[in-house]
């Protein structure tokens, strides 16, 4: 046994020495939020998956028309309700349009429609949902009422009486989806303002004199910008299928203009004989939906700050 006095044992420091170095060469780099995220969204792989499918087919709503000789417009007496050959990629319509033109430009109505009507919603929703879970009161009294009055209205109904007065076109279906699909941002917003604004942070900018409009848009928003982004992905596929069901009805899309609710319309005509004029559009859209669920679990995941650090 060893006297009080004596000399510690050098190996425990050695030891010691030795676990903190471990420590030090498997600690992780210094990353970012958004280096982080996407790290975190790099590792999943269905995720990754999801990018590259929404990625191919909006670069494919781009180049897609322009890779055949026809246009999505031009007919063919001669070639109505053709199959797929390599003339004809995707096949003919019965007015002989081509097919493979015709669903690329149909992605790029229904995409741009989607993404805008999305943006612009959650531009309009953000806004006032970050007004009223900021300033609270008679300010959030007020706004929170009209949103449950718009709220309590079936948005499709609303969208459907819009386009019937107005002009069908691309214009009228953003603007038919961006009035009463914002609600849902703007509930979102409001509830995680009214969390966020009581932080330290946003205490000290008030006692440094920042003015409500600096720490509504430097300081408050920015920490909710990974929600949001959450958000808005997961409402693209709502927007989508929106235009597409508008289109089948006939309130939406109207020809020669072409999208893919349009041609499933189309195609739906003449089911039992040509099935495969519904099947690429039904397929686009079912695809493209499941690829936007999909990316947004994974930005889910990844922009979640709970879980950073795992």
């Amino acid at each position: 046994m060893e006297a009080i006095g004596d000399a510690p044992d050098r190996s425990l420091f050695e030891r010691v020495g030795k676990d903190r170095a471990g420590m030090e060469a498997i600690e992780r780099p210094n990353l970012t939020y958004w280096q982080d995220a996407w790290r975190r969204l790099k590792a999943n792989r269905m995720a990754v998956f999801a990018l590259c499918v929404v990625g191919l087919y909006v670069v494919m709503a781009v180049v897609g028309p322009w890779m055949t000789s026809y246009s999505y417009t031009a007919t063919d007496a001669k070639a109505t309700d053709a199959l797929p050959s390599a003339a004809h990629w995707f096949g003919t319509d019965m007015l002989g349009r081509d097919l493979w033109s015709r669903v690329w430009m149909g992605a790029r109505t229904s995409l741009m429609i989607g993404f805008v009507a999305t943006l612009l919603n959650t531009l309009v929703g953000g806004l006032i949902g970050g007004v009223a879970g900021y300033y609270g009161g008679a300010v959030d009294m007020v706004l929170m009422r009209v949103v449950d009055v718009l709220y309590g209205i079936p948005y499709i109904i609303v969208a459907i009486l819009m386009m019937v007065v107005m002009e069908p076109g691309m214009g009228s279906l953003i603007v038919a989806m961006v009035v009463t699909r914002w609600i849902g941002m703007a509930r979102f917003v409001r509830g995680e303002v009214m969390r966020v604004k009581e932080s330290d942070f946003v205490a000290a900018a008030r006692v440094l004199g920042a003015s409500d409009a600096t720490i509504l848009v430097r300081h408050i928003m920015p920490n909710l910008m990974g929600l949001i982004i959450t958000n808005t992905m997961m409402a693209i596929p709502n927007a989508i299928f929106t235009e597409a069901f508008l289109s089948f009805i006939g309130l939406g899309i109207q020809p020669p203009e072409c999208s893919w609710g349009l041609l499933a319309r189309e195609g739906s005509q003449t089911l039992s004989i040509y099935p495969l004029k519904l099947f690429f559009p039904a397929f686009f859209i079912s695809t493209t939906m499941l690829a936007l669920n999909l990316l947004g679990d994974g930005l889910r995941d990844a922009l979640d700050p709970r879980l950073r650090g795992e």
